[in-house]
């Protein structure tokens, strides 16, 4: 799964994408400094499999992974060609969601490509070039549909769907807003739109305004915006996450500390980007590997007994099951069972957030 992260140039994007996966993608102090966009595997942060760990003492500890993606910086125009506008919508074509920064920081030694500060105005940039974009995706859907028709009627469903998302579209809204069937989303899904992508928003804060969150103005318009549109806002102040990642993990945490934080920004940011992904994980645990698997949430049983073999998935028989939290209450699987807190669930069972499993099965 891949995240792209995107925004005007100089706002924090590249130095976010090397504070998150440490990979020293090229940052500096001029538009379309990031051309090809730079790629990072990422670990999601899982304070379980630690706590696993002391129980196991595995050989291995193997976390859930995302990838991240840093797309070039974005500009007025981009639908139509303008910077690198061609590149930069193909790039996002191929993530699966968006984490959009946004300046809310002054800076007089960091341009701004309009010259000022207002995020809203930043975001709205970006969010129009998407919504131009899908308009002239839609535009050709709906003419190669037309043609269609005209050899069978069975495609006139597929059409009126398409012109409910171009009105959609050409409010300014996007076309993720629109409450589509199941049925309806298996239409759209072939049509890569921009604006189904679930988005979060980065605001990129400097380390003043991080000491009164509550009451700054462009944060809380930020937050304002991104609630209308059903996304989640993260304040951040990208320069201390950069800063914190460079650091050993006793010195991130005594900065975390002296900053008063239980927990870095960055790790929220993956953590709310794997959510957004609507994934999760449940694990397995023994003395050779602890380890998380990523999976959609609504997963069966079979389905993720496949992420670990195919072979698993096939020849499925049972699910042994135990919840996290029981295991780390009463300290042993044998605990559990004695206990009758080891469930035997079959093929039609969904898997939680956090569910060890041990999959029985014949091939």
């Amino acid at each position: 799964m891949k995240i792209g992260i995107v925004g005007l140039p100089n706002v924090g994007k590249s130095t976010l994408f090397n504070a998150i996966t440490k990979a020293g993608a090229e940052c500096a102090n001029y538009p379309f400094c990031t051309i090809e966009p730079n790629i990072g595997i990422v670990a999601v942060p899982d304070e379980r499999l630690n706590k696993l760990a002391e129980i196991y003492h595995p050989k291995k500890i193997t976390p859930a992974i995302i990838e991240f993606v840093d797309i070039a910086g974005l500009v007025k125009g981009a639908s139509k060609g303008e910077g690198l506008g061609n590149k930069f919508l193909s790039h996002i074509r191929e993530v699966d969601s968006i984490v959009e920064v946004v300046r809310c920081f002054e800076d007089s030694n960091i341009v701004h490509i309009d010259g000022s500060i207002n995020p809203i105005r930043d975001i709205e940039t970006i969010n129009l070039e998407l919504i131009f974009a899908d308009l002239e995706t839609v535009d050709k859907k709906i003419d190669n549909i037309k043609k269609k028709i005209k050899a069978d009627k069975k495609y006139q469903q597929e059409l009126e769907i398409f012109e409910k998302i171009k009105q959609t579209l050409e409010k300014g809204k996007f076309a993720k807003t629109l409450q589509l069937t199941e049925e309806e989303q298996q239409f759209v899904k072939d049509a890569l739109l921009l604006t189904m992508k679930p988005i979060l928003y980065i605001a990129n804060v400097s380390e003043e305004q991080l000491d009164n969150i509550q009451n700054n103005e462009k944060i809380n318009t930020v937050k304002m915006y991104a609630k209308e549109q059903g996304a989640d806002v993260i304040p951040l102040c990208v320069k201390i996450e950069e800063e914190l990642a460079s650091l050993e993990e006793k010195e991130q945490k005594e900065m975390l500390e002296a900053l008063g934080l239980q927990e870095s920004g960055l790790d929220k940011v993956i953590k709310a980007s794997y959510d957004l992904l609507g994934l999760m994980s449940f694990l397995t645990a023994g003395e050779p590997e602890v380890r998380a698997w990523t999976i959609k949430k609504g997963t069966k049983a079979p389905q993720a007994a496949g992420k670990i073999h195919s072979d698993i998935e096939k020849g499925f028989i049972k699910a042994e099951i135990v919840s996290y939290d029981d295991l780390i209450r009463e300290g042993s699987i044998n605990t559990l069972k004695e206990k009758g807190l080891m469930r035997l669930e079959g093929k039609e069972y969904v898997m939680q957030d956090g569910d060890i499993a041990l999959f029985r099965f014949n091939v």
